[in-house]
């Protein structure tokens, strides 16, 4: 009688044990390279927050609060120049030691990084059914090692504030439609006016509600400070908000916004003004217009995502440490990539086949670029001198340009795609004109 055939043992890839160490060896090794990232930005030696507070301790001392001047290399005098509202949050910290104030800015960006970081990638990882802890690890520590995340820390800004306040509205208030949506977006204008971009998108959007109380919390908050200090509020409305040469050189590199691109090609002389105008018309005007057509996708994260890249853009200045956007840019990008329900076809930037291998590995690719652009950035590891220098070789507008280049490119090629829960039965699924009736935004 022959012996018994037996079948091989199958091949299975469960080794939890394995995937425990790789996974920790991915932690650690990016943990080691932070150091080595946040080197060059000790020069800064939180600058900017000790401008903050040398400008707090002199309006204190009774002296107009706009009347503040620091001398800098690069851009001669450097002011305070965040609106009245901005003051009174800040005043506070100048009656604690500096070191004091250091440490809770750094600590509450941190925790700002690790909050918003969450918020972005739980519903990646719940679609896609990835390891949550490990997930959300590597992209904390990837938003860590980003150059913009990276100035905010080294210099002190307040920005992570103005992201949380952001992105609790925009992925959660207004999508559920609560009655305070809008606070967030109307508190950060307030604040600093760049975040005034995301009323216009809440206009854009049709969500007259939201956009109305961001509007009137911006008021409320700005007639706050105009009550408490009337003289600083008036001089700062009416003349130094007009006054561009009060925050710096727009010609220099760290300058990432399209004005910054051709003040580079003029330099020392300004741009044409009507020309910048006419490029931010046509780049808001089609940023806009998809980031709305996003949002009534469902897909809320591409919609402020192209929203930020927008305004970025279109102000005249846009220090590398403003263009957050760029991070949550990457999470639709490798969202995308990981594939799952297609986008809408008529999106101009999902036509075709959405979901085909080669469009998978195009928005991996990518994601993997835009990550290893803004890990590696335009100034931390570039002295780009004192004096304006003109861009008259195609490789310095590249260089000098790369994230304005990098900006515009994804204002074009970012997918929308509506964030649907993986079905637990063979329930149908909404139709994608009813999804923004449905988003409840990430849990």
């Amino acid at each position: 009688m022959p012996p018994e055939s037996v079948a091989p043992p199958a091949v299975t890839d469960d080794d939890p044990g394995g995937r425990t160490v790789r996974r920790l060896v991915t932690v650690v090794a990016l943990a080691a390279v932070l150091p080595a990232l946040y080197l060059p930005g000790r020069v800064h030696d939180f600058f900017d927050l000790k401008i903050y507070m040398r400008a707090m301790r002199w309006w204190g001392a009774g002296n107009p609060l706009y009347d503040y001047a620091q001398p800098d290399r690069v851009q001669g005098e450097l002011y305070f120049t965040y609106p009245p509202f901005s003051a009174l949050l800040l005043r506070p910290f100048a009656l604690i030691p500096l070191g004091a104030t250091i440490t809770i800015f750094t600590i509450l960006t941190v925790l700002g990084v690790v909050a918003t970081t969450r918020w972005l990638v739980r519903p990646v990882i719940a679609r896609h059914g990835l390891p949550r802890v490990f997930v959300v690890t590597v992209a904390v520590l990837l938003v860590l090692a980003v150059e913009s995340t990276r100035e905010t820390i080294t210099f002190g800004q307040i920005n992570m504030l103005l992201v949380v306040l952001i992105l609790a509205d925009l992925l959660f208030a207004v999508p559920q439609g609560r009655r305070w949506a809008g606070v967030g977006v109307g508190l950060a204008t307030a604040l600093k006016l760049f975040p005034g971009i995301f009323i216009v998108y809440l206009l854009a959007c049709r969500r007259w509600w939201a956009a109305a109380v961001a509007s009137a919390t911006a008021a409320a908050a700005t007639l706050l400070a105009a009550a408490v200090a009337p003289n600083d509020s008036w001089r700062f409305w009416t003349h130094e908000l007009w006054a561009t040469d009060r925050v710096g050189r727009t010609d220099y590199t760290g300058n990432q916004s399209l004005f910054g691109l051709l003040s580079r090609f003029t330099a020392p002389e300004k741009p044409d003004r009507l020309l910048w105008l006419l490029l931010v018309a046509v780049v808001a005007g089609y940023g806009l217009w998809r980031a709305a057509r996003a949002a009534r996708m469902g897909d809320h994260l591409a919609g402020l995502t192209l929203t930020g890249l927008v305004g970025g853009l279109v102000s005249p200045i846009t220090w590398t440490h403003h263009l957050y956007w760029f991070i949550p840019a990457v999470v639709v990008l490798a969202n995308a990539a990981l594939g799952g329900r297609p986008s809408r076809v008529d999106d101009p930037a999902t036509t075709g086949s959405a979901d085909s291998a080669g469009r998978r590995r195009w928005l991996a690719t990518l994601a993997i670029a835009t990550t290893a652009v803004i890990v590696y950035g335009v100034v931390t590891f570039y002295d780009w001198g004192v004096e304006p220098v003109v861009t008259d070789t195609p490789g310095q507008f590249l260089i000098r340009n790369t994230y304005v280049l990098l900006s515009l490119l994804l204002l074009v090629t970012l997918p929308a795609r509506p964030y649907v829960p993986r079905p637990e039965t063979s329930r149908p699924v909404a139709a994608p004109e009813k999804l923004h009736q449905m988003d409840r935004g990430p849990e």
